[in-house]
């Protein structure tokens, strides 16, 4: 029987991260002044808890220490009462960059502009992979545009010990977030590169650790750009990069230090290349993600055409006196095995 590719790879992705990427600063923001935190404070906590904790003997994450400090905060009614909810309600004061979310639904529209994409049906899906809170972001004006989110999630009223032998729950459950669900740091955010490049986050049934052929995953890295803001992205810069997607950093217009970082970037081989945190249709930022995306659809179409041209023999033709005239013995011999 004849064999079948598990998908036909005739999707380009645009993954991007959040953070100082698609907005200026932080996506916490919102909470701390709702709340009446001191926002610059809590950072500071959140940056000396490494090394306290180093000198108690244990270890913890950098990237997603933020998320106890959050939870602390709530047991000890400084953020008391804040759900899921809550969070996606907050979602919504985010403000982004110049240029968003229009941008998105203009790259959507390269995909659409010519006929040899729309032959085959070629798509383009965005993607967010953020070590920020998912639904802070499912909560913004930037949700609308993007087929997948990924990023650290709470659970509120988490399940008793025991819950499983109990016939009837308590009935009285505080319904703020009390645990990590999930958690995102910049190690894990390439994880979410090969759920996206295998097709895990559309088809549960097929593992991130499932081993693949290239021709059976369904968004080859390849057809990927990634656009982050800085040095805590180079573990994806590094896989996107090294296996033919593109690697792109953007930086505030406004500030010299992060404009030198992505230097730093590009002269060590880590990205393609850098621009603005502008968006607009005129920016360079903008020009450079639609020339790329262009040049991916055309990559899908010469592939497609390739493989068309190989596995599709010509069909045979009646023969004309001219063409009898102009072809010699063996061209015609040719012709005569291709009807068999």
């Amino acid at each position: 029987m004849t064999k079948k590719n598990l998908h036909r790879q005739n999707i380009v992705a645009c993954i991007w991260d959040f953070d100082k990427t698609l907005i200026p600063g932080y996506m916490q923001a919102p909470i701390f002044e709702t709340f009446g935190i001191d926002e610059e404070q809590f950072w500071k906590e959140v940056n000396a808890l490494p090394e306290i904790y180093a000198q108690r003997g244990t270890r913890v994450s950098q990237d997603t220490i933020y998320l106890n400090h959050l939870i602390s905060f709530v047991k000890n009614g400084c953020l008391k009462g804040l759900t899921n909810q809550r969070l996606r309600e907050l979602g919504k004061e985010l403000v982004f960059y110049p240029g968003l979310p229009d941008l998105f639904t203009q790259l959507q529209a390269v995909v659409e502009s010519r006929p040899e994409y729309k032959k085959h049906n070629i798509k383009l899906e965005h993607y967010i992979i953020s070590t920020g809170l998912a639904e802070m972001i499912k909560g913004s004006m930037i949700a609308p545009y993007v087929d997948g989110i990924f990023g650290c999630e709470f659970i509120e009223a988490p399940l008793p010990p025991n819950y499983s032998t109990q016939n009837e729950l308590p009935l009285h459950m505080e319904f703020e977030i009390s645990q990590i669900g999930t958690i995102v740091d910049n190690t894990i955010k390439t994880r979410y590169i090969f759920e996206i490049n295998k097709g895990c986050n559309k088809n549960p049934q097929i593992d991130v650790n499932a081993s693949m052929d290239r021709v059976d995953r369904r968004v080859p890295i390849d057809r990927m750009i990634y656009t982050a803001d800085g040095p805590s992205d180079v573990p994806v810069f590094s896989v996107v990069k090294s296996n033919g997607g593109k690697a792109f950093a953007v930086f505030n217009p406004e500030s010299e230090g992060e404009f030198a970082q992505n230097d730093a970037l590009l002269s060590a081989g880590r990205i393609h290349a850098y621009g603005p945190a502008d968006y607009t249709e005129k920016s360079t930022t903008s020009k450079w993600l639609r020339l790329h995306v262009r040049s991916i659809c055309d990559g899908i179409v010469a592939e497609c055409e390739a493989s068309l041209n190989e596995k599709v023999r010509r069909a045979p033709r009646h023969l004309h006196d001219e063409d009898a005239r102009g072809s010699d013995s063996r061209d015609k011999v040719a012709t005569q095995e291709e009807l068999f």
